[in-house]
């Protein structure tokens, strides 16, 4: 015998199919951490870091402070294409700043656990001539 559903029943059955895909894209049980100036961040080491940055900005050791800069992946024969061949790849970095007193311009990446794909962006990355600072949690 087929169960019956109300529309009610079939609505909430969704909402927590949806709830888990949140989820399973976080990494180790990182939390959306909201800071102080009302931007969110994917975990709390990342916002953590973020107010640290800020912090450096206004002594006025590093300048140019952003945030979630996309940076094209590129392959031998041009940029590398997702899957449908439609976008470019990108790495997404944490941080991009200027350190003054070295005159450089740092790409940072605050890790608590490197995944796989991480792995393999560092490696393109690193072919292509991009160097990431990687940054962990104290404690």
């Amino acid at each position: 015998m087929t169960e019956r559903l109300t529309a009610e029943q079939y609505r909430d059955a969704h909402a927590l199919k949806g709830k888990g895909k949140e989820d399973r894209r976080r990494v180790r049980g990182a939390r959306r951490t909201t800071t102080s100036d009302g931007i969110t961040h994917d975990s709390k080491t990342e916002a953590d870091r973020w107010d640290e940055l800020k912090l450096l900005q206004r002594a006025g050791e590093i300048c140019g402070l952003r945030r979630q800069v996309d940076i094209v992946l590129q392959g031998r024969d041009g940029p590398i294409m997702t899957d449908g061949g439609e976008q470019e790849r990108v790495y997404r970095a944490d941080f991009v700043y200027v350190d003054n007193a070295l005159g450089i311009t740092v790409v940072e990446d605050r890790k608590g656990h490197e995944t796989d794909v991480f792995r393999l962006k560092k490696a393109i990355l690193a072919a292509q001539g991009q160097e990431l600072l990687i940054t962990r949690a104290k404690g």
